[in-house]
């Protein structure tokens, strides 16, 4: 499932649903939750993020499609927030679901990756001295080049 909302949202009871929905087959979900996180110097007053919906939209299912090319998952969740939010506030929220936890954990990993680096999102920063939009980071673009060409193979019958 993805969803690409303005509404702010509670990671627990979205991931509480999602377990769930899940099945018998799943022995494991792995998530991440993102937060507004204020690093400091300037005060992080708040964040936007803007994108291009419908683009956006079908970006993430490409990237969710990858992930399930990928491992043998049985269920995924992708909620990404858009517009302006305060520190404290989640930003995403990203789970997968797997019959193997080392599936689960390395597809969670690889979503979050590739939506940080691939989704049509641009971060505008508010600070105490102005405002910012902020560039891409190379260690981003490093954590997900680390998945170009990455096939698990036997991680399929990993438990």
């Amino acid at each position: 499932m993805i969803r690409v909302q303005a509404e702010s949202f509670d990671p627990g009871a979205e991931l509480s649903g999602f377990v769930r929905s899940c099945g018998s087959g799943t022995g494991g979900i792995a998530s991440f939750t993102g937060l507004v996180r204020d690093d400091g110097a300037p005060r992080l007053v708040a964040l936007t993020l803007d994108h291009y919906p419908g683009m956006t939209e079908r970006q993430l299912a490409k990237i969710e499609a990858e992930a399930r090319a990928r491992w043998p998952l049985t269920a995924t969740l992708i909620i990404h927030r858009h517009g302006r939010m305060l520190p404290g506030e989640p930003i995403v929220l990203v789970a997968a679901a797997s019959p193997h936890r080392r599936a689960a954990l390395e597809a969670c990993a690889f979503l979050i990756d590739w939506l940080k680096t691939k989704a049509p999102f641009w971060k505008l920063e508010e600070t105490e001295a102005g405002a910012e939009w902020v560039a891409a980071k190379a260690s981003d673009d490093a954590a997900a080049a680390r998945w170009q060409g990455h096939l698990p193979g036997a991680d399929r019958d990993s438990r």
